[in-house]
């Protein structure tokens, strides 16, 4: 069951955040923007800047402790603490409720929408996302956001740019993942017999994570993180049949010794999803 956002809390963090110096821009992601939060869903909020001019995270840190109920040091990390791509930020703990801080450069953000539309895929490592990072998530956060303080206007202007959603983008993130799909699968089948059930399942694992980049593409929605992408592409229109269940019997398969019936299952999917 959804649950409505504490406006109360958001109007608190908009009057405390939007004072630190560098901030440009404040917005609500994840599920409470999309509206389908439940009971405990954590409030991400991304905090925008320019980096010619970035966050003061010292003053930033000073504000948060204010906020968190336990009023710690070091809640929040420097500029580029968690990674090249998901940049750093700090979890926050207010009236029993999770808030998560995400630091975003509103120029990287740019050229990645720049990217997008010209149809340019890039994949990257980065912790938190067991598949891959793709720039293209900067744009689905943008184009998802609820925007909750925008003094200049420029993160309203790069939302504008994520409506619709570009035919370049759809095509690129299809073709380059149908491929890296049955690459995988084609790797999981020569290590059949080798008894490496964990390098198997890697590339069960990386393959069914393309069959949704591609399933998200072609129905035109952004694909933001794998966790959840296998139940959101069980309810698009253009989608293999009963997906989620058939992939869970695919890792049951792969649990119980039954690889070749779990490939066999990744097959048909791969197929079924290159007809869409």
């Amino acid at each position: 069951m959804t649950v409505a956002n504490d406006e109360a809390l958001l109007r608190r963090l908009v009057e405390a955040l939007g004072t630190v110096p560098g901030v440009c821009a404040l917005a609500l992601g994840g599920s409470r923007a999309r509206g389908t939060a439940v009971a405990g869903s954590d409030y991400d909020i991304g905090l925008y800047y320019d980096a010619s001019g970035p966050i003061d995270v010292a003053v930033l840190a000073e504000v948060v402790a204010v906020l968190d109920d336990r009023a710690a040091e070091n809640l929040v990390t420097p500029l580029g603490g968690w990674g090249p791509w998901i940049d750093g930020g700090g979890w926050l703990l207010i009236g029993g409720v999770h808030v998560d801080l995400l630091y975003r450069d509103l120029g990287r953000v740019a050229a990645a929408i720049d990217d997008a539309h010209a149809g340019k895929v890039e994949r990257f490592y980065q912790p938190g996302h067991p598949h891959a990072f793709l720039p293209t998530i900067y744009m689905g956060e943008v184009a998802l956001a609820r925007v909750l303080h925008d003094p200049g206007g420029g993160l309203e202007a790069l939302q504008r740019r994520c409506h619709p959603y570009p035919p370049k983008l759809a095509a690129a993130l299809s073709a380059s993942f149908a491929w890296e799909a049955e690459f995988a699968l084609a790797n999981a089948r020569k290590s059949l017999g080798r008894g490496d059930v964990s390098y198997l399942a890697g590339c069960v694992f990386r393959a069914l994570a393309c069959l949704c980049q591609v399933l998200f593409a072609r129905n035109g929605r952004y694909l933001l993180n794998e966790k959840g992408a296998v139940a959101a592409a069980d309810g698009f229109a253009r989608r293999p049949h009963d997906f989620a269940a058939r992939v869970a019997a695919i890792y049951a398969d792969l649990g119980s010794g039954a690889e070749v019936a779990a490939l066999d299952g990744l097959q048909a999917l791969v197929a079924e999803t290159q007809l869409l």
